[in-house]
C-alpha cells in the first residue's frame, strides 16, 4: 500500500505541475515589480524567521 501512495502522489505532484506551469509565465508578466524598499522588507522579515529559528534550534 505504501508503494501506491508514493505513486499515487507522484501522479498528483505532476498533474499539478503540468496545470501550473502554463500560467506561471502570464501571471509573471502581469505583476507589478517590487520596489527596493518592498524587497528590503521581505529580507529583513525572512531575516528574522531564520533567527528566530535558529535560537530554537539552539536551545534545544
Amino acid at each position: 500500500m505504501d508503494l501506491w501512495m508514493k505513486i499515487g502522489m507522484a501522479v498528483l505532484l505532476g498533474a499539478v505541475l503540468l496545470f501550473l506551469i502554463p500560467r506561471i509565465k502570464p501571471m509573471m508578466a502581469a505583476s507589478r515589480q517590487g520596489s527596493r524598499e518592498e524587497w528590503l522588507g521581505v529580507a529583513l522579515i525572512l531575516l528574522a524567521v531564520a533567527g528566530f529559528v535558529a535560537f530554537l534550534m539552539s536551545t534545544l
